[in-house]
């Protein structure tokens, strides 16, 4: 993604010029933590920043730029990764100007991770940049978030995020992909089109054939596991969030269904509750994709109670 592309992206243009005024007025932020919608930028905008805080184009090399992530198959950033950090930010700058470093997804970062980052905030070194990326911000402990200013990336509209992909990506079924996946053109753009609406159908024809009670929920629960999980489950909560709607004598979902809060809920003992209470387990799983939790069995569960 080039700078050119991600600076037409209109949705960002707000947080692009309250960031550089800051730094024209030489109020760069210690602890810059970005929370950024799913696809929506925010580790794009991250970029952006280290490099004009940096003054350089390429950053792949640059002595004073550290990007701390997820390594190989972790799901948690861990504390030796905290330390490296430290100890490469406690160096005197190459250049003579800021360090930065880049920590996404800082919601990622475990217990010993956070309080060795804790430690950093408290005690920066001098002329430091620290840039978090979280999509879940609420993950990370109140003392860290107390200590960084705070930008949130929302997700787009959905009429910019399709025009951007159409210029910047090329022509596609990019209206259905949004569908499967919310407005999140940047998470698109990296994604083949036809393989989403491909795994699509196979989630939605599963969803059919498990109600019907042809196909098994232990079954389909290890298939789903085994390959595009997260994208299965959000298929299966757009399935849950339509049938939802039609329950309530609302028709067909809608985006801002999807992207906000929940419908007001039915009466209680009401069959459309049960989707409701299904909706919400769902949600939780998709949010704890990146722990060690037991996804096959905990999908099985939610499976076996659509046919109970």
């Amino acid at each position: 993604m080039t700078d050119s592309n991600l600076g037409a992206a209109p949705w960002l243009a707000a947080a692009r010029e309250q960031l550089l005024a800051g730094y024209q007025q030489q109020r760069v932020p210690h602890a810059l933590l970005i929370q950024d919608a799913p696809g929506a930028g925010g580790a794009q905008l991250a970029l952006w920043f280290a490099q004009l805080v940096l003054g350089e184009q390429a950053l792949e090399r640059h002595p004073d730029f550290t990007r701390v992530g997820l390594v190989e198959e972790s799901k948690q950033i861990r504390i030796e990764q905290a330390r490296e950090l430290a100890a490469h930010l406690a160096l005197a700058s190459h250049q003579g100007g800021y360090k930065v470093a880049l920590i996404d997804p800082a919601d990622a970062l475990n217990w010993n991770a956070a309080n060795a980052l804790l430690k950093l905030l408290e005690e920066p070194p001098p002329g430091t940049v620290l840039i978090l990326v979280a999509q879940q911000p609420s993950r990370l402990p109140a003392t860290i978030l107390s200590r960084c200013q705070r930008l949130r990336i929302r997700t787009p509209e959905r009429d910019p995020a399709l025009r951007w992909l159409r210029q910047f990506v090329g022509e596609g079924p990019w209206e259905a992909v949004l569908d499967v996946i919310g407005n999140a053109p940047l998470l698109a753009a990296q994604l083949d089109p036809q393989a989403v609406l491909q795994v699509r159908d196979e989630t939605l024809s599963g969803l059919v054939e498990l109600t019907a009670r042809r196909a098994d929920a232990a079954t389909l629960a290890d298939s789903w596991t085994r390959t595009e999980l997260a994208l299965r489950l959000a298929c299966f909560e757009n399935w849950l969030t339509e049938r939802i709607h039609g329950g309530l004598g609302a028709g067909t979902y809608s985006m801002e269904m999807r992207d906000g809060a929940h419908p007001a809920r039915p009466e209680p003992g009401s069959n459309v509750t049960r989707l409701f209470d299904l909706l919400d387990q769902l949600r939780n799983l998709r949010a704890a994709l990146s722990t060690p939790v037991n996804r096959s069995l905990v999908l099985e569960s939610l499976l076996r109670s659509l046919v109970v």
